[in-house]
């Protein structure tokens, strides 16, 4: 079976081999710090406690400095060097956004660290009038953005990645991978110093050469890892490359040729898309329970906005409201700057629609109008800040609620069953519980496991008139380890009518004990405040 029949995937690989110097030499010149066409320029980074060159421009090339040349002998080729310290983070981030950016042409973005990409353009090519008029789009793209940039289209991503070190802009057949790459010499696979070195003194110079040999004496002399390396860079299989972002299950999005910056535009964009992405769902019969709008700017900055929704949406006008409302709430409005290209707007998790009796059922209406109104304050302030509150299995009384996001977990709350409080009787928990029992001075109690006569709580002195108690609530010894004390909790009425809910921390002859092996005071707290 020939390899064209095996491998129909394309892979178009990006390499920035500048990455760190135009990223500086883009901020210096927003920054309008200025810079001369005759003034090279380089990024240093410490390799064992020496300064040695990490990227260099074009000019600081011509002049025969290379990378992991040391600082010193640069300086001494050229004076006038302009001299930066390097940022990897600060790259890893450039590289992220140009992979945002990347998103307009596939969703399918791989990274190839330090300082590249791949593109799996398979199946897409032809909306943007090829290959090779995709790839000179996006190069010249990114050239006009500040980067230099070398790109290649092949079967395999490995081949691709091997001719951007090569020859940028090739774009080779499927099938036609060993043939592309056969010249190269072995430094090009990216197998590490040691390997390449040892190809060189067993006399395999190029990739040509290495491929003659059968793959058992490869395989026995350098490896499994890099025999595989050598197999996919020929076209023999291929790993498939990892995506930064699943693949969301429905997508539409819009192309301007002339770019949009009006809110009104943008929000009539989002409207049509809107339709156009319930009316893909609705035929499969399926709701967006996650939403994703991503505004592509012509600078290449993308901003994504999301909205997340307790059920599944299946009406687009619904869809409109929650992003007009999220858009609405930014703390960072939309700039738009020179205008939005392209407009995406995906469904990035959806769910079948359940079919219900709407219109006999009261329920089902007030349970539609609490979630959608539970949608719209969440787009608004975010969903981790609406909450439901469901019971759990414990006795541990700050264990014994759960606050849950009330867009994932409503129906739960709703059918959930709490405590039922006996008539004519106080209640048993108060009304407010603190997150931290906060600890209270106690003069002296009655041992061993009687309350206080009185205790000071917030610098506030307060004397105890009637007691309720005590309830002691031993902790899950399967779950703390025998870290947490046995506690004793009392409800108490002070002179003042306030009343508390106190517990002591340990019991007294039980679990106390100082140094010497007496008994010691255990520790009181004030958990929580009745009505």
């Amino acid at each position: 079976m020939s390899a064209s029949s095996v491998n129909r995937r394309r892979i178009l690989s990006l390499w920035l081999p500048r990455l760190p110097i135009d990223r500086i030499q883009r901020f210096v010149g927003s920054a309008g710090l200025g810079k001369t066409n005759h003034e090279p320029s380089i990024v240093v980074i410490k390799d064992n406690n020496a300064l040695v060159i990490h990227a260099l421009d074009e000019a600081a090339e011509r002049l025969g400095l290379y990378i992991g040349q040391p600082l010193a002998n640069a300086r001494a080729m050229c004076p006038d060097l302009r001299v930066f310290d390097a940022d990897t983070v600060a790259d890893a981030k450039t590289l992220s956004d140009i992979a945002d950016w990347c998103d307009r042409f596939t969703p399918l973005v791989a990274l190839d660290p330090p300082h590249g990409l791949f593109l799996d353009i398979t199946g897409c090519a032809h909306l943007f009038g090829g290959e090779a008029a995709l790839l000179r789009t996006l190069v010249r793209a990114l050239g006009r953005q500040g980067f230099a940039v070398s790109a290649a289209i092949a079967g395999t991503s490995i081949c691709a990645r091997t001719l951007t070190r090569q020859v940028s802009g090739t774009i080779v057949v499927d099938g036609g991978e060993a043939e592309a790459i056969r010249s190269f010499p072995v430094s090009a696979l990216g197998a590490g110093e040691a390997i390449t070195t040892g190809l060189r003194r067993a006399g395999l110079k190029t990739i040509g050469d290495v491929a003659s040999r059968s793959a058992s004496e490869i395989t026995a002399r350098f490896g499994a890892r890099f025999s595989t390396l050598l197999a996919h860079a020929l076209g023999q299989g291929d790993a498939p490359i990892s995506p930064r972002k699943p693949l969301p299950d429905y997508i539409v999005e819009k192309r301007f040729a002339e770019p949009i910056a009006t809110d009104t535009m943008i929000a009539m964009t989002l409207s049509r898309l809107a339709d156009t992405l319930i009316a893909s769902m609705e035929k499969q019969g399926k709701g967006a329970r996650r939403l994703e709008a991503a505004f592509f700017r012509t600078d290449g900055v993308v901003r994504t906005i999301t909205v997340e929704t307790g059920r599944p949406v299946t009406r687009s006008a619904v869809v409109d409201r929650l992003f007009r409302e999220r858009l609405d709430a930014l703390a960072d409005p939309l700039d738009p700057g020179f205008g939005f290209d392209m407009v995406r707007l995906s469904a990035s998790r959806t769910e079948i629609v359940v079919q219900e009796q709407r219109d006999l059922d009261a329920h089902v209406h007030d349970n539609d109008e609490l979630a959608a109104l539970i949608d719209r304050i969440a787009a608004r302030i975010g969903g981790k800040r609406v909450v439901v509150h469901l019971p759990q299995d414990t006795h541990i009384p700050e264990s014994a609620v759960l606050a849950a996001s009330a867009q994932h977990h409503l129906t739960a709350a709703m059918q959930a069953e709490w405590p039922v409080r006996t008539e004519s009787e106080p209640p048993l928990r108060p009304l407010r519980l603190f997150d931290k029992p906060e600890p209270i001075k106690v003069p002296f109690a009655t041992v061993p496991d009687g309350p206080p006569h009185q205790f000071t709580w917030r610098r506030a002195l307060h004397a105890v008139v009637r007691v309720e108690g005590p309830e002691r609530i031993a902790m899950e010894w399967w779950r703390q380890d025998g870290k947490q004390l046995t506690r004793d909790y009392f409800r108490i009425e002070d002179a003042e009518g306030l009343r508390f809910w106190i517990f002591r921390d340990g019991l007294y002859e039980g679990e106390m004990f100082d140094g010497d092996g007496k008994p010691a005071s255990p520790g009181w707290y004030v958990h929580g405040l009745f009505a």
